[in-house]
């Protein structure tokens, strides 16, 4: 299939021949003619899928079709949870509307919301947008949502851990009741799956790649090693030429600044993305990562899905998530659209049981590097996650009497063989 068949117009279709693609992904296929369709949809996919472009390429064919006559409103809004997605998903949109007339702006927390609010002044057609800063311009009153034809609550699930989801219900209240709704998340707890419950209408459900499955096209290696050898490993890793650039995952901001400054120290250049990083210093760091000006890039999870860079071979987990999910979310950063990648995990002692219930996740053993020059006092097989015992039932009160009367039974009978042979003797 390709992009023309899926009736995406000519704009569009010049957009995607200058970017590169010429096939559309499992959830682009699925999902492009529901939008075009002007269908609610409830899409589970995750980051790696190709699912910007499945939203915005027929939002974007929407609104160019039925451009409206005098000045511009909003007539779309994407929600996304972090800076870095919000900034990507612009990108995305400025690239494939680049022969349409249309505008679009992002706005998002951490930096002056001056130039912001310019953009938002001069109108637009399509607002990508973080929820605390929607809110405090909306409450400023810099923004109108009573125009939004579209909306796109991208990533709820992130949203929801990361405490944002009592924000989005708050923007949602604030939204046209008729409008069409594209809801994507990777995962669907109990929480998420009500939220979209309440706000879509007759929706066509889309799922590809269920979270567990990434990790089916990624080649991954579990180092054991000592939690103090972990950066000598990490730096005697990275001595592999064929690692040219690699996001290397920790589970704290402070470890990761550690964990940065000790690979410059090795003359490996690194730098850390997290959230107390002011909006520049993160969008910098990711900037020369992406531009192979710094070979490593330290995040924390918080930076886990708003990492999308063509390509990248491999991902380093110098810390085991304690969240399945988190370490699949991780590795999905390379073997992105079909393409193969590596993962390198390293665990020490106290994150046994982490390894333990990814296996369970991912229902797939995960290899062992047997041999490398940090080897832990413990042997690997040692240290690999063992099966958990048989449980043992508890008996009723019924079998609890008879086990006792089998008991009794067999000790008389053994006190009595006892006193026979002392008879005997």
């Amino acid at each position: 299939m390709s992009f023309e068949q899926l009736g995406l117009i000519a704009p569009i279709l010049r957009a995607l021949e200058t970017q590169g693609y010429a096939t559309p992904t499992p959830i682009q296929a699925q999902a492009i003619p529901v939008v075009l369709a002007k269908k609610d949809l409830l899409a589970c996919a995750q980051t790696g899928t190709g699912k910007t472009a499945a939203f915005s390429l027929p939002i974007i064919q929407l609104l160019y079709n039925e451009r409206p006559q005098g000045p511009r409103r909003i007539r779309t809004l994407i929600l996304t949870p972090t800076r870095e997605l919000a900034i990507q998903i612009a990108e995305n949109v400025r690239d494939y509307s680049a022969h349409t007339d249309l505008k679009h702006a992002v706005i998002f927390g951490g930096v002056s919301a001056h130039q912001q609010i310019q953009q938002l002044r001069q109108g637009i057609d399509i607002l990508i947008a973080t929820p605390g800063r929607l809110l405090d311009l909306y409450q400023q009153g810099h923004i109108n949502l009573l125009g939004i034809q579209q909306f796109v609550l991208d990533e709820a699930d992130r949203m929801l851990d990361m405490g944002f989801i009592h924000d989005v219900k708050r923007i949602i209240v604030k939204l046209p009741e008729v409008k069409q709704t594209l809801f994507f998340s990777a995962t669907m707890p109990p929480e998420i799956a009500q939220l979209a419950n309440s706000i879509l209408t007759k929706p066509v459900s889309v799922a590809v790649t269920p979270v567990s499955s990434t990790a089916q096209k990624v080649a991954q290696k579990l180092y054991y090693v000592d939690k103090t050898a972990k950066r000598s490993l990490l730096v005697h890793v990275l001595k592999d030429n064929s690692i040219a650039s690699a996001p290397v995952f920790t589970r704290t901001k402070h470890g990761a600044d550690r964990v940065a400054k000790e690979l410059n120290k090795s003359q490996i250049s690194a730098s850390a993305i997290h959230g107390d990083k002011s909006q520049n210093a993160r969008q910098r760091a990711l900037s020369d990562f992406k531009a192979g000006s710094i070979r490593v890039l330290v995040a924390t999870d918080i930076a886990a899905r708003g990492i999308d860079v063509d390509n990248l071979s491999h991902v380093i987990n110098y810390e085991i998530p304690n969240v399945p999910e988190t370490y699949v979310h991780r590795i999905g950063r390379t073997g992105r659209a079909g393409a193969s990648g590596i993962a390198l995990s390293f665990c020490d002692e106290e994150e046994r049981a982490y390894v333990k219930d990814i296996i369970k996740v991912i229902a797939q053993p995960i290899p062992i590097v047997e041999e490398h020059p940090f080897l832990p006092s413990m042997s690997p097989v040692d240290l690999a996650p063992r099966p958990a015992a048989p449980v043992q039932m508890r008996q009723s009160s019924s079998q609890q009497v008879a086990a006792r009367k089998k008991n009794n039974g067999n000790n008389r009978k053994w006190h009595g063989n006892r006193q026979q042979q002392h008879k005997k003797g």
